[in-house]
C-alpha cells in the first residue's frame, strides 16, 4: 500500500477523522489538568494511590488503573495529595495548561451599573382615541365615498351622503319663519333645527342660500384607520345607528412584557425608549402610562404600557418593537457575567489566587447588564477570577473535595477572608474491608446518594491508627467518612452484625 492511500480521499472521511483529533485533544488537556492538580508524581513513586477515576467523568472511582468505561487512561488519586498545603486549598493549573484552556483572568472592579431592562414590546391602537360614527337623524343613504375597513383617513373625511326628509321640512318652515320679519319666530325655528341635531355651520347655510339642504354628508371626526364600515349606498339609516368604527393613530400604545420580579422597580411615567425594525435607526421616545395589573401566569410577566406620539404615522399596530426600560444607574462592583458558575443552588466564581492556585467562591449576584453582573457578597473589589474556561477547574476542585469560599467569608479582615472554612459533612455508607494498610483502609462499599457515588471498592485515609485496631479484611462494616481537601477520610468505624 502507498503512504498516498492511507489519505482520506471524501470530505466525510476527513471528517470524521478531525472529530477524532478533536476529542482526542479535549482528554488530553482534562487529563492534563487533573493530573498536574494531583501534584505530578507518578503512580509507581511510592506513595499511596487512593483510588483511580476517569477525567472526563471524575465522580466514578475505580481501585485499578488502565482504561476506564469511556475508553480515557485513568488518572491515580494519591492519599497525600494536599498534605502540608491544607491551609492554602486550591487546584494549582500551571500556565502552559490554562494557555490550552483558553483560560481569561479578570478583575473585579468597581462601574457604572445602568439599571435598563431591555422587553420585547408590541405596537397597538390606543383605545382611548376611538370615534364611533353615527347620524343625528333617520334617513336614506343617497352616496358613499369608497371607504373600506382599515382604509386610513384623516380627520373630517366624507363616508357617507345621507338624506334626512325631516330635516327638509323644517328647514322650509325655519326660512318661511325667517322671511315673516318674526325675530322671536324665526328664533323659535332655528331652535328646533338644533335639537333636531343639525350642526350650527349647516343651519347657517342654509339661512345664507335661501333653501333647504336635506342631504347631509356624515364625516369622520378624527384621523386614523377604519375598524368596521356598516354603510352603503340606499340603505335606510336609523338615528343613533353606528356607521363606522374609526380606531385614531395620532397616538399609539406600546405594550412591554417584563418580568415580574422587577416589577416592584417599575413607575408609572418612568420614561422608556423604543426601537422598531422598520426604522432600526430612529429611536421613539415615550413615558410609562400604566402597569396592568394582571400577571401572566404562563410566562410571569407583567404588561407595561406606555403611550407613544404617533404624528407621523411611522408606527403601525401589531408592530415588534424593542423597549429599553431606564431605571437610572448606579455605582457596583462588576464582574463579566460569562465567569459566574450557576449551579441552580449557589453562584460561584473561581478566584485566581499567586502561585497558579484556583479555587471556588460563592457569591451574591445583583442586576446584570451590559453582559456584567453585579456582586452583592462573597467577593472583593480587586480580588481576580477567572473569566473562561473556568468549568473544567472547578470540576477539579470539586473532585478534590475543595470547599468554596463562603459569601460571608468576605466582610471581615483579609485574614479572616483567607481562612477557609472547612466542612464538617459526613457521609455514610456499609461495606467490607478489602484491605488495611499503614495509614489507609480499603473498603468495596455500597452507594453514597449524598455525593452521587455508586456502589465501589476505594481507599480511605485513616488519620488515626486507633480508629481500624481490631479490623481485619473481610470484615462487614458501617462506617462514615468525610471529603477534606486531603482526600476521603474516615471518620468512625463500626462493625455490622448479623452479615
Amino acid at each position: 500500500m502507498k503512504p498516498a492511500d492511507l489519505v482520506p480521499r471524501t470530505a466525510a472521511s476527513r471528517a470524521i477523522l478531525l472529530a477524532i483529533g478533536v476529542s482526542g485533544a479535549v482528554g488530553f488537556t482534562a487529563a492534563r489538568l487533573t493530573e498536574h492538580a494531583a501534584s505530578p508524581p507518578s503512580a509507581d513513586s511510592g506513595r499511596k494511590v487512593l483510588y483511580w477515576y476517569d477525567p472526563m467523568i471524575p465522580d466514578q472511582h475505580f481501585d485499578h488503573s488502565g482504561k476506564s468505561p469511556m475508553g480515557m487512561e485513568m488518572v491515580p488519586r494519591y492519599a497525600d495529595q494536599g498534605a502540608g498545603k491544607a491551609a492554602t486549598p486550591g487546584v494549582i493549573v500551571s500556565p502552559a495548561e490554562m494557555q490550552q484552556l483558553g483560560a481569561r483572568i479578570v478583575t473585579a472592579k468597581r462601574g457604572t451599573l445602568a439599571s435598563a431592562v431591555t422587553a420585547p414590546g408590541t405596537i397597538a391602537y390606543d383605545e382611548r382615541n376611538v370615534a364611533l360614527v353615527q347620524p343625528r337623524a333617520s334617513g336614506f343613504v343617497e352616496r358613499v365615498y369608497g371607504r373600506a375597513p382599515d382604509d386610513v383617513i384623516g380627520a373630517g373625511a366624507p363616508l357617507a351622503d345621507l338624506l334626512v326628509p325631516e330635516w327638509g321640512g323644517a328647514q322650509t318652515e325655519y326660512l318661511a319663519a325667517s322671511r315673516s320679519g318674526d325675530a322671536a319666530l324665526a328664533r323659535a325655528a332655528r331652535e328646533r333645527l338644533l335639537l333636531l341635531g343639525m350642526a350650527p355651520g349647516l343651519i347657517d347655510s342654509v339661512a345664507r342660500s335661501g333653501r333647504p339642504h336635506p342631504v347631509v354628508t356624515i364625516r369622520s371626526p378624527i384621523g386614523g384607520a377604519i375598524k368596521s364600515l356598516g354603510v352603503r349606498k340606499g340603505m335606510t339609516v336609523s338615528q343613533g345607528q353606528t356607521l363606522a368604527e374609526i380606531d385614531g393613530l395620532a397616538t399609539v400604545w406600546l405594550d412591554t412584557a417584563v418580568p415580574e420580579t422587577i416589577a416592584g422597580k417599575l413607575r408609572v411615567g418612568a420614561p422608556i425608549s423604543a426601537t422598531v425594525g422598520a426604522f432600526p435607526n430612529e429611536t421613539f421616545p415615550g413615558r410609562i402610562s400604566a402597569i396592568l395589573p394582571q400577571a401572566d401566569t404562563a410566562s410571569h410577566t407583567l404588561t407595561v404600557r406606555a403611550e407613544l406620539s404617533n404624528r407621523n404615522g411611522k408606527l403601525r399596530p401589531g408592530m415588534f418593537a424593542t423597549v429599553s426600560l431606564n431605571q437610572g444607574s448606579r455605582e457596583a462592583l462588576l464582574v463579566p457575567s460569562e465567569a459566574l458558575i450557576r449551579t441552580g443552588t449557589r453562584t460561584l466564581v473561581m478566584l485566581a489566587e499567586p502561585g497558579g492556585r484556583y479555587r471556588p467562591a460563592e457569591v451574591r449576584t445583583g442586576a446584570e447588564s451590559d453582559g456584567r453582573t453585579e456582586i452583592l457578597a462573597g467577593l472583593r473589589e480587586g480580588e481576580k477570577i477567572v473569566a473562561s474556561g473556568q468549568f473544567l477547574i472547578d470540576s477539579e476542585a470539586s473532585l478534590t473535595g475543595i470547599q468554596a469560599r463562603a459569601v460571608d467569608a468576605v466582610g471581615g479582615s483579609d485574614e479572616e477572608a483567607a481562612t477557609p472554612k472547612v466542612s464538617t459533612a459526613t457521609y455514610r455508607t456499609s461495606g467490607r474491608i478489602e484491605k488495611l494498610d499503614s495509614g489507609a483502609i480499603t473498603i468495596s462499599h455500597q452507594p453514597v446518594p449524598a455525593l452521587g457515588w455508586p456502589a465501589m471498592t476505594m481507599t480511605f485515609r485513616v488519620p488515626d491508627s486507633k480508629l481500624v485496631a481490631g479490623y481485619k479484611a473481610g470484615d462487614s462494616v458501617a462506617f462514615a467518612f468525610s471529603q477534606p481537601p486531603q482526600g476521603p477520610t474516615l471518620t468512625s468505624i463500626a462493625h455490622e452484625t448479623g452479615r
